[in-house]
């Protein structure tokens, strides 16, 4: 599955080459995914070591991918194009449980272009994932810019927020774990 990140938070049309988001495939254990993005190298790199979790990392460039299910339970990961990531395992919109959890990424930056690789674990996903939405971010100041695959409508809030689980979309994720990670103990949701 290959996603495209071509507007704001609003809906407003952004006016550079789209982030690329794909999900790779998956195993019993595992999802692997990709990005290629512009690199705005703004803000500049967070101070954390490229590797590690890094708090409030949305506070930089980052793409992030959020992966629901019904019952308002999800997974943000954030990338940075640095190196650094943030994994949070949340129950309720903002109710975060798991923090900084520890990932394997890849990134490389070439130019104005940057991609990234990682393989998340299975145990981090909720139980039966059914929407999904990406953001991206990077500038500073009034440079700031919040660029979403599932923007919400136009002119109907006045500041972006990625916690609208509401705009999610479905994403058919049944292949990957089923039904039973639960009974299996494979998510730290149960």
């Amino acid at each position: 599955m290959v996603f495209y990140i071509k507007t704001e938070w609003d809906g407003t049309d952004i006016h550079h080459d789209p982030v690329k988001i794909e999900l790779l495939g998956c195993s019993k254990d595992s999802a692997s995914v990709a990005i290629e993005a512009p690199f705005f190298n703004d803000p500049p790199a967070p101070t954390g070591p490229p590797g590690e979790a890094f708090p409030q990392l949305w506070d930089y460039e980052v793409v992030e991918a959020f992966f629901l299910n019904d019952h308002e339970q999800y997974l943000e990961i954030e990338i940075c194009p640095h190196g650094q990531h943030l994994v949070l395992l949340l129950n309720e919109r903002r109710k975060a449980f798991k923090v900084e959890l520890p990932l394997k990424v890849e990134t490389k930056i070439s130019g104005d272009r940057w991609t990234a690789s990682f393989t998340i674990p299975a145990a981090y996903f909720p139980p039966n994932v059914t929407k999904f939405n990406a953001y991206a971010i990077h500038g500073s100041a009034d440079d700031r810019r919040y660029e979403a695959l599932y923007p919400v409508p136009k002119g109907q809030y006045e500041f972006a927020d990625f916690h609208r689980l509401e705009y999610f979309r479905p994403l058919d994720f049944s292949s990957c774990f089923g039904a039973d990670v639960c009974k299996n103990n494979q998510s730290l949701f149960c």
